[in-house]
């Protein structure tokens, strides 16, 4: 189960441009839930971004909102 704090990390991971700025604690747990995944950009750095299955977790509460 996520904590409030991973999962508002997991819905700024979908909206924000600029997501170095997460915990990395944050996104270590949503890694572990296979809610995202480590894109590599061609500045070297790794940038988390949504697997199928974390996006479907967001629309799944999305529909209960």
């Amino acid at each position: 189960m996520l904590s409030p704090h991973e999962f508002a990390a997991l819905i700024l991971v979908k909206q924000a441009p600029n997501p170095e700025e997460l915990d990395p604690m944050a996104i270590d747990t949503l890694l572990a839930h296979q809610f995202v995944t480590l894109e590599n950009q061609p500045s070297g750095q790794a940038c988390p971004r949504l697997t199928q299955r974390g996006d479907s977790l967001l629309k799944a509460v999305a529909r209960f909102r």
